[in-house]
């Protein structure tokens, strides 16, 4: 944000006084969604008559190149999806000083200092950006919402290249610092009752992408390992730590008027160290989604999606689960059918509609439903999102 600030005051008074100042770019995002469910909610009160408007996105971003092979980018970020409201408070969403130290016809590489957008995925750099989404939602099974904070981000040094071939372009990216543990990922451990704070611990993550022919044909693998200690203040309960390890492959195939595009993940985590056995867990979960998008008309594109969450591979079910006592077996997998509709009225205006048919509620929000045995298995999903930018 201060970033921003100085950046704005700098450019209104001086720009004329410094050619460095006719490279500073301002740009800004504006989304406003409704989200209306038959049963169980999502971003809000849902499932009520009028629906929920508590989906909005709000985003404001410059960027400015000191010298040739220097780039200062920063982006802030005010994020509205259900709850009380606090989560809407401007955050920085990333803010990068990046140096590249070759670029030429054949390669670049270069080296980004400060929080970095983590590279997981297909969309996750720009996820916030309605723009630069195929759809209201991305699928959930991959790009969690409900802890979206621990893949979106981290705080360190990241590195990153692209080799240049004859029949397509190779990229990789590796970061390494803190990761983002917010509230949203201490609900989803259920250690929100609990005294305490959970704290970030190095992490890592990297990704290696292809692109061929023009980006015809996309490959990507990614991996990443994010890591947390929980610090106790409950007596009797040892501190412990959490830590996340997935591995991605997407693959996208593109045409002039559609798109295929598929991603398939394993994700171990767990909860270890801790003297209370109850408390600790590993799991493997998997994850899956095979997209189909058709463009027409110039302006319109259409989508039809089936996405898949399994949290854990050795009870698909979820049957074990809710033998433990540890709540119903729906809340261990969602299965997802996705039909959306978008319209670009012009590149500064989109409007987009999507309808979900969801069997399972393995990624509904807790803080929307705070108690899973109330939660219906099977529900349907209508969202309306109108977007801007400037």
């Amino acid at each position: 944000m201060l970033l921003g600030g100085l950046l704005l005051v700098t450019s209104t008074q001086a720009r004329a006084e410094s050619p460095v100042l006719d490279t500073l770019q301002m740009h800004g995002f504006l989304s406003q969604a409704l989200v209306i469910t038959d049963r169980n909610n999502f971003f809000g009160p849902s499932s009520s008559d009028s629906g929920s408007l508590k989906y909005t996105e709000i985003g404001a971003n410059a960027s400015l190149r000191p010298h040739q092979d220097v780039l200062i980018a920063a982006q802030v970020l005010s994020r509205r999806a259900g709850g009380d409201g606090s989560d809407a408070k401007p955050v920085l969403d990333y803010g990068i000083v990046d140096y590249q130290m070759l670029s030429n016809q054949q390669r670049t590489l270069g080296v980004q200092v400060g929080r970095f957008k983590n590279p997981f995925g297909f969309y996750n750099q720009t996820r916030d950006v309605a723009f630069t989404r195929p759809s209201i939602l991305l699928p959930q099974s991959i790009y969690f919402d409900r802890t979206r904070s621990l893949g979106l981000a981290a705080d360190g040094v990241s590195a990153y290249m692209e080799e240049r071939l004859a029949t397509g372009n190779i990229r990789a990216h590796i970061g390494i610092g803190d990761t983002q543990t917010g509230n949203d990922l201490r609900q989803t451990l259920r250690l929100d009752t609990f005294p305490g704070k959970l704290e970030p611990k190095t992490s890592a993550i990297a990704q290696v992408r292809y692109e061929h022919d023009g980006g015809r044909f996309v490959a990507a693998l990614t991996t990443a390992s994010a890591n947390a200690r929980f610090t106790s203040r409950t007596p009797g309960l040892s501190n412990g730590d959490f830590y996340f390890r997935p591995w991605i492959l997407s693959l996208q195939y593109n045409e002039e008027l559609w798109s295929l595009t598929g991603e398939f993940a394993l994700r171990n985590s767990g909860l270890e160290n801790f003297n209370d056995p109850r408390f600790n867990f590993d799991v493997t979960g998997e994850s899956w989604y095979v997209q189909y998008t058709r463009r027409f008309h110039d302006d319109w594109q259409w989508l039809v999606r089936y996405d898949s969450l399994t949290s854990n591979r050795d009870d698909r079910s979820g049957k074990a689960f809710a033998a433990s006592g540890a709540g119903p077996a729906h809340s261990q997998f969602a299965n997802d059918i996705t039909l959306g509709l978008q319209w670009n009225i012009n590149p500064r205006v989109l409007m987009a509609a999507e309808y979900h048919h969801v069997d399972g509620t393995g990624w509904l929000p807790n803080q929307d439903n705070p108690d899973s045995s109330e939660t219906s298995r099977r529900w349907n999903m209508l969202l309306f999102q109108l977007s801007l930018r400037f």
